[in-house]
């Protein structure tokens, strides 16, 4: 864990700050209160108080996304977070962000993108999925990695985050206003009707709610004001191991039928073309 983005972490039962035990070989992580935190051996920090909502994204969904991330398919995300990060934070030095957290980080990719536009930030990686954490704890070297439900709150320190990344995940928009600096800004990525639509019939995978973008602003509209945003395409061309490992990853994974869908797959030609759309906004706190 960097030590830059230690001094920012509270503990999720008193709120208090974190120490290393021991300073200097961390296997722990413990508050003055005597609450302790332990550091699993692949190097992410459980900073859950209890249970949590839900497991999150299993371990073949999080192998499947190393994959299809690994891959270079969704680098078109991973550039334009990286892009705008820059053109909102870091050209301007006195809101240079110092700290970027990616709440639903996964394996963390888009996370060290965004790390190496900005050289030097430090980040921190926090998912509700262990596997995910695995993966996300050795994404770069500049970042740290922790367990974390967003829906219970973040382990961070009031105003310390100076980018807040987004990216197919949940949003809690009083927590993401309260540790974002005043002059911060939260990059929300989310998918256009558009989105793997050559699959959604065929395979009959879950659709994306036309109206998803209206009500992603609408439940930050209290806390941010949108600023700059644009909907990024690419066309993929994908056999059909790709696409199985592309459906594998994400949310049509938990409620297909993994025979019908195979049988389906093995029907698409080779190579099927497939779009990838997403909108990237940023927010800023009101």
């Amino acid at each position: 864990m960097p030590p830059e983005v230690l001094r920012r972490l509270r503990c999720p039962v008193c709120g208090r700050p974190l120490a290393a035990v021991p300073p200097a070989a961390v296997v722990a992580l413990r508050c003055p209160a005597g609450h302790s935190f332990d550091l699993a051996r692949q190097g992410y920090v459980n900073l859950t108080a209890g249970r949590v909502t839900h497991s999150g994204d299993s371990p073949a969904m999080v192998a499947a996304r190393d994959e299809f991330l690994g891959a270079g398919h969704y680098d078109l995300i991973s550039t334009a977070l990286a892009d705008l990060a820059w053109a909102v934070a870091g050209s301007a030095p006195g809101t240079y962000p110092e700290l970027v957290v990616d709440a639903g980080a996964g394996t963390g990719r888009h996370l060290g993108a965004v790390l190496d536009a900005l050289p030097a930030a430090v980040g921190l990686a926090l998912d509700v999925s262990k596997p995910a954490l695995r993966r996300a704890a050795r994404a770069h070297p500049r970042a740290g990695a922790a367990l974390c439900d967003t829906w219970r709150g973040l382990p961070l320190a009031d105003g310390e985050v100076g980018l807040l990344l987004n990216v197919f995940a949940p949003r809690n928009g009083p927590e993401f206003r309260r540790v974002l600096r005043s002059d911060g800004a939260l990059l929300v990525v989310t998918p256009t009707a558009e989105h793997l639509g050559e699959l959604v019939d065929r395979l009959g995978l879950l659709r994306v709610d036309p109206a998803k973008e209206t009500r992603v602003a609408g439940s930050l509209a209290e806390h941010f004001t949108p600023g700059a945003t644009a909907v990024h395409r690419a066309t993929l061309r994908l056999d059909r191991t790709a696409i199985r490992t592309l459906v594998g990853m994400g949310p049509s994974a938990w409620h297909a039928d993994p025979d019908r869908l195979d049988r389906r797959i093995d029907e698409l030609p080779e190579p099927a073309t497939v779009t990838v759309a997403v909108q990237v906004t940023a927010h800023h706190p009101r």
